[in-house]
């Protein structure tokens, strides 16, 4: 509970609702709208963020790899000579990349 008798999860959906409204101030939904696009979308948005972090520290690490294909776009894929590397990191985890 915060300060004002609300639970984190509350606290935190109030804020991702408001912060949606305040970049969106013509928007209206359901509940099921918001919950569906207006909360999924954000979440989508941060999950990329953290992704693309990740994905650039993996290989800058030399774990995987990153091919520009035809269409300008980075697929990726386990360096397969790291393997081994890559095992015994993964039998330490948790632990930050």
């Amino acid at each position: 509970m915060n300060s004002s008798g609300q639970s984190t999860d509350e606290s935190d959906i109030a804020y991702h609702i408001l912060s949606y409204l305040h970049d969106n101030p013509d928007a209206q939904d359901t509940l099921e709208g918001i919950v569906e696009w207006w909360l999924l979308h954000q979440n989508i948005q941060r999950q990329t963020q953290n992704v693309k972090q990740t994905l650039a520290e993996l290989t800058e690490r030399g774990f995987i790899t990153a091919r520009v294909g035809a269409d300008s776009r980075a697929r990726y894929g386990i360096k397969r000579d790291r393997r081994e590397e890559i095992e015994s990191f993964l039998k330490n985890w948790p632990r930050r990349v």
